[in-house]
């Protein structure tokens, strides 16, 4: 016997069993019949225990077995007739109200699926960037592959910003040394903001074989606690002095990019084809960042806690393998759920949301979008063809490649929902370069 549903909670629910002990002990018997059959037990032939010694032996184990399959089938039966969509298991737990000793009395508390309703997007307003690759963008990127290719030459000359350095220096915090306060053979690129500007402006203008002393003060925030907020004493030696000198522009740098027969200008056309589709990229994740922004906004749902915690093991277990992979050791890392509970929310509540977009919208991706998707990712490769075949061979890789299409229309029927405006920006500014 089953009572209604109630609302514990936003998704929380519960349910009230009652199972008739009599039925129970009537299944109990009979199982327990048939195990009699199969028992082997010292003293008895098998299939010859009384059925009294098989029930001392396991009855309360078979009682709980038989009381489980009542109690999910009752729950499942539950679940069909009121028509819900159940997420996880039931926790079952003992009525202590039950007044009838004829009946096991249970209640079984779950989660159901949030009801999900697209809000409406027509009133929200989507920024679609508009750029256009130049040549003055072909120009930077080249400049950039040239510091990429950077030679060093010794010169006899003081150290200028942009020189390479190599040094020995000493520092002291309050006259005593301090860890990480000394090396020797050191290079540095002066100006190029890896050590402390006091420090690597104190290089310049000085010459090979010179000795300096200057002092440092150290940001308060400083990772190194020992020195953060502190004035640090250095003693520096100058070992030798580099001059960096880029690649020309020319057939042999052509070469070295991949094009065979030295053409600069068919260099500069492939750099901006690569731009060009940095561009498209760029553009299209500005897009769906947003896209996904405006239906959270205008669907507010509840995630059920069973999806969430299973994220957050997720989440917790990929940290994990990341970490190792970069030669981390991981057993002393305090990584603790909560730290991830609200991504985990985030993923699952807009999970949710695209499941029941693409149901309602049936935006099913087609072979030739997810053909489209892996051919343009195989244009990052050497073969491109090796790479397709590679993607085509795998099921896990073509699903990947189908969720990004899913995600494609997503974004479009989106942008049809909304107010699109039109962004002008620059090469700069869309790919974050300040």
């Amino acid at each position: 016997m089953r009572s209604n549903v109630e609302n514990i909670g936003a998704l929380e629910r519960r349910i009230d069993i009652s199972i008739s002990q009599d039925q129970i002990q009537d299944e109990v018997n009979k199982r327990l019949k048939q195990l009699a059959k199969k028992t082997k037990m010292h003293g008895f032939r098998p299939g010859k225990v009384p059925l009294q010694l098989v029930s001392q032996r396991y009855g309360a184990e078979v009682q709980q077995e038989v009381l489980g399959d009542a109690l999910n089938k009752e729950f499942s039966e539950a679940v069909k007739e009121h028509n819900l969509q159940v997420v996880g298991y039931p926790r079952y737990e003992t009525r202590q109200d039950n007044d009838n000793h004829e009946q096991f009395a249970f209640s079984a508390q779950f989660e159901v699926y949030p009801d999900i309703v697209v809000g409406d997007l027509s009133q929200q307003t989507i920024e679609k960037p508009v750029a256009q690759v130049n040549a003055e963008d072909v120009d930077k990127t080249i400049e950039m592959i040239r510091k990429q290719q950077v030679q060093y030459q010794a010169i006899d000359r003081a150290v200028m910003e942009g020189d390479r350095a190599k040094l020995d220096y000493h520092g002291k915090l309050e006259g005593n040394d301090f860890e990480g306060g000394q090396a020797k053979d050191v290079y540095l690129i002066v100006g190029d903001g890896k050590f402390m500007k006091e420090f690597e402006t104190a290089l310049v203008g000085m010459n090979v074989g010179e000795e300096k002393s200057f002092d440092v003060t150290f940001p308060e925030d400083y990772h190194g606690k020992e020195v953060a907020g502190k004035t640090v004493t250095f003693e520096i030696k100058l070992k030798s002095v580099e001059l960096p000198v880029l690649p020309e522009v020319d057939e042999e740098f052509a070469k070295v990019l991949g094009i065979q027969d030295g053409s600069v200008d068919k260099m500069r056309d492939g750099i901006r084809h690569d731009l060009e589709r940095e561009v498209v990229k760029r553009i299209k994740s500005r897009l769906k960042e947003q896209a996904m922004r405006c239906l959270m906004d205008t669907t507010p749902i509840d995630a059920p806690n069973a999806l969430v915690n299973k994220e957050i093991e997720r989440l917790m277990e990929n940290t994990h393998k990341d970490f190792t992979s970069r030669g981390m050791n991981t057993d002393d890392m305090q990584l603790k759920p909560e730290m991830f509970k609200d991504k985990a929310e985030h993923r699952i509540k807009l999970g949710l949301i695209l499941a029941e977009l693409l149901k309602d919208h049936k935006l099913k991706a087609t072979p030739e979008q997810i053909r489209e998707i892996i051919e343009d990712k195989a244009q990052n490769y050497d073969n491109p063809e090796e790479v397709v075949k590679w993607h085509y061979a795998s099921k896990e890789r073509l699903q990947e490649a189908e969720s990004f299409a899913l995600e494609e229309n997503v974004v479009r029927w989106v942008l049809q929902q909304v107010q699109v405006v039109e962004k002008p920006v620059t090469f700069d500014e869309l790919m974050g370069i300040a």
